[in-house]
Formats: structure tokens, C-alpha cells, sequence
């Protein structure tokens, strides 16, 4: 599991690669908090194409990325990701709150 950010001027790429699951999910969270807090962006693009298996827990990282975000007054998009991922993230609905690339 790893996290690549790239950006600057308030926009920000958050690049997930690996597996997103309960034993990575805690790690990932604080890290992508520790980056929206460093940075305050106004928008944030959530990158799943480097993910290669996601799990529930890969939905609570998504939900604490667009809430911390959101609380800065931005806004979270997703690239969309391999089939197994964009399948977890679909099934809870995430398109109804953030948009999809």
C-alpha cells in the first residue's frame, strides 16, 4: 500500500497503489489527513488506478478523505480504478457524493 501526492497551488493528486484493506486502511487515513491538513486544498483528485485490491475499509478511507476535505470547503474527485475496486466504491455509493473521472 502506498501514497503518492502531487500538486500544489490548493489542488492535489492523492495516487493509492496497492492493497486497500483493513490491515493498510488506519496508515493510509492518518497519511492522507496528515497531506490535506499540510496543503488546506480546495480540491482533491483521488486516484485508485494503482489499486490492486480494496476491501470495506477502502471505503472508509475514501469517506475520511472527502469529509476532511469537505471541511476545508473542498472537493473530492475519483479517478476510477481496476474493476475490483470501482466495484467496492460503486456499491456504497460514493458517486452520490464525489464526482468520478
Amino acid at each position: 500500500m502506498g501514497l503518492t501526492c502531487t500538486g500544489g497551488d490548493r489542488e492535489i493528486c492523492m495516487a493509492l497503489s496497492g492493497e486497500v484493506d483493513h490491515h493498510h486502511a488506519r496508515g493510509l487515513m492518518t497519511e492522507i489527513e496528515r497531506e490535506i491538513d499540510r496543503e488546506l486544498p480546495k480540491h482533491v483528485t483521488l486516484d485508485l488506478g494503482g489499486v490492486t485490491f480494496m476491501d470495506s475499509s477502502g471505503i472508509a478511507v475514501v469517506l475520511r478523505c472527502y469529509r476532511r476535505t469537505a471541511e476545508l470547503g473542498g472537493a473530492v474527485t475519483l479517478n476510477d480504478g481496476p474493476p475490483q475496486a470501482e466495484k467496492v466504491v460503486r456499491a456504497a455509493g460514493l458517486e452520490r457524493q464525489m464526482g468520478f473521472a
